[in-house]
């Protein structure tokens, strides 16, 4: 056993879960298993963006923000579902419940995937044991298949989990780098993105093991300390520890939507941006935090997409203080051609608790003279729900809008 379990070294799982939306509903309706299956934002609209797809759709070339319409012709049969957010964060819950049982230390990174360290797991067998029995324990009580990446850091537990799938287990030490590893394809590499590799491989970086032998100074150079970071991952470094508490740790909250169609109109514009603060105001006061920045994403018709963000002097977190930076960042930026895209993020968070706002006479008057209001908005929706003066009809939650928010990601410890 102590082959597996080093006196100085660590034992990392990646555990991905295998195409995890569509592989929840074909558990939840078994009619769907063995069928081209697509789910998507919107199916009906031209936003209706693939987010995940089976592996039966896969073979056909469906690939994930490929738009619905692109899909269906290159899968004629495909099935195509709009998500269910609350299925989906059930699972999560108790695939991370099934982590947890082996050891504490679990680290969730998103809804379908986390770290383990089980270097102190040497009595419940071997690492490929353990993965074993984890990835048949979850095909079994959830109907869902996962892929398992063994390594001595989280780096390489990542790439090995997506060494085989579905279902996979694979193991990645160090001294494998250059079988298992450096023959990879550079733009293979985790941290790796499509503008990075275009920049690498016009150095003539084609693959991993490419990058592994290339001088720091010039990789330093070209993408900063990105570059030493990228070096250092591709030789097998990396000593980030596995932390279960991480997910509490976040520097942004933000929410984008894809257009039903390419707009210039002024308000139209408004009317998304209001939408968007307000979702990123409600996941602000679910975590009891104020932002000092705010950054707006715009993607053109073309595809071509730019940010920009602006340092505040005060701290804020109201749906109307975030409108009002959205729009100045828009109408300062926005180049008058149509739009596809907008996102609204707010960045440099703080705690309320430790933000201690020093009002000069003007913010106190504006704000004391809203206070009331403020109240009145906050009772009335903690008693109905949202959109309070529009309708009382619906008090179904429908906060969960996409599968970037991590907000209920330590729920399995609850």
């Amino acid at each position: 056993m102590s082959k597996w379990y080093p006196k100085n070294g660590r034992v990392i799982f990646h555990v991905d879960m295998n195409s995890f939306y569509a592989s929840v509903e074909m558990a939840f309706d078994p009619s769907l298993k063995g069928k081209p299956l697509a789910i998507a934002g919107n199916p009906e609209e031209r936003r209706g963006i693939v987010v995940t797809s089976s592996y039966e759709a896969r073979r056909y070339g469906v690939k994930t923000t490929m738009l619905v319409g692109e899909a269906k012709r290159l899968c004629p049969d495909l099935i195509v579902m709009q998500p269910t957010f609350e299925r989906y964060r059930t699972a999560s819950k108790e695939m991370f419940k099934i982590l947890a049982n082996v050891t504490d230390v679990v680290q969730p990174v998103s809804i379908d995937e986390g770290y383990m360290d089980i270097t102190g797991c040497h009595e419940q067998g071997s690492p490929p044991e353990i993965a074993e029995k984890i990835q048949n324990r979850i095909q079994k009580e959830l109907d869902l298949p996962c892929s398992i990446g063994i390594a001595p850091n989280k780096f390489l537990a990542k790439m090995a989990s997506d060494m085989k799938k579905p279902m996979g287990i694979t193991i990645l030490r160090k001294r494998y780098l250059p079988q298992q590893l450096w023959i990879l394809p550079i733009e293979e590499m985790y941290g790796v993105g499509k503008k990075t590799a275009e920049k690498l491989r016009k150095i003539n970086i084609k693959t991993i093991g490419d990058l592994a032998s290339h001088p720091v100074f010039e990789l330093k150079n070209l993408l900063g300390i990105n570059g030493e970071r990228l070096i250092n991952r591709a030789n097998g470094i990396d000593d980030r520890v596995v932390d279960p508490d991480a997910v509490h740790e976040f520097k942004r909250i933000g929410t984008s939507t894809t257009l039903a169609q390419d707009t210039t109109d002024d308000l139209e514009i408004r009317q998304v941006f209001r939408r968007l603060v307000n979702k990123v105001e409600a996941r602000m006061k679910n975590k009891s935090v104020l932002a000092k920045n705010v950054q707006l994403t715009i993607r053109y018709h073309d595809r071509r997409t730019v940010t920009r963000s602006k340092q505040l002097q005060d701290f804020i977190g109201t749906s109307d203080e975030l409108f009002q930076m959205a729009v100045e960042l828009f109408d300062k930026h926005w180049n008058q051609t149509p739009v596809r895209l907008l996102g609204v993020t707010a960045q440099d968070l703080a705690e309320k608790s430790e933000v201690t706002q020093q009002l000069d006479l003007f913010n106190y008057e504006q704000y004391a003279s809203k206070e009331k209001l403020y109240k009145v908005i906050e009772t009335l929706t903690e008693k109905y729900g949202k959109n309070t003066f529009r309708t009382l009809k619906d008090s179904t939650d429908h906060n969960v809008t996409t599968s970037f928010q991590k907000d209920f990601l330590d729920d399995y410890k609850k």
